[in-house]
């Protein structure tokens, strides 16, 4: 009877480390960035135009004021899903975002993208192009989804999509005191450059002519 209990708990332990490995496995490929052919797959600059109606409102207890009008296609340089901070109450995900030469791989195969504390860094041992080129034709963005439709949407997307979204760049002022407000610049750097964007709609496709 013994020998017959090592052996069942024998099999569940195998049957156990099986099952992590296979879990681990599956989210190694689910979180893989997405190959994508050489070229630029995204040419054109984020469109950003006056706001429609400059009228503040309210979400999350955070009076929500719109500063432009904001749109964008680009290639999805990495994402990174925050809990804890104080800006995941309105944020849950941001995205470095690639587009012009920083969206084409054979660019970009010569970069490292990382994350961390909502900011994104670059780095590169051989720039094949100038550090104002790649200031110019990325950003890390901070997004608001505006339902919880979006919200699922952006969950969703992967590293090497093309991301395609539409809303409004922000200020967001908490009751507490605590205020987030958008970049308008394209070209900043440091402290204050990234986006703070109002998602409405939402899209990402894993190819380039897809949409």
């Amino acid at each position: 009877m013994d020998d017959l209990r090592d052996w069942i708990r024998e099999r569940w332990g195998l049957a156990a480390i099986s099952l992590i490995a296979g879990l681990l496995g599956l989210w190694w490929w689910q979180g893989r960035p997405l190959a994508q052919p050489p070229g630029i797959l995204t040419p054109l600059d984020p469109l950003q135009t006056e706001p429609e109606a400059p009228v503040s409102w309210t979400y999350r207890d955070h009076r929500i004021t719109p500063l432009a009008r904001f749109e964008l296609r680009a290639r999805v340089l990495g994402t990174e899903r925050y809990h804890f901070d104080r800006a995941s109450q309105l944020s849950p995900v941001d995205f470095a975002l690639g587009w012009g030469p920083m969206s084409d791989s054979r660019i970009l195969k010569a970069f490292t993208i990382q994350q961390r504390d909502r900011w994104y860094f670059w780095s590169s041992g051989n720039m094949p192009i100038s550090a104002a080129e790649v200031i110019s034709h990325s950003a890390n963005m901070h997004m608001i989804p505006s339902n919880a439709s979006v919200a699922r949407r952006l969950l969703s997307v992967k590293s090497g999509q093309i991301l395609e979204l539409r809303g409004q760049l922000i200020q967001a002022d908490g009751k507490d005191g605590w205020h987030w407000v958008s970049s308008l610049s394209r070209t900043d750097t440091g402290d204050g450059s990234c986006e703070v964007v109002w998602v409405e709609s939402a899209r990402a496709t894993d190819h380039p002519d897809g949409m």
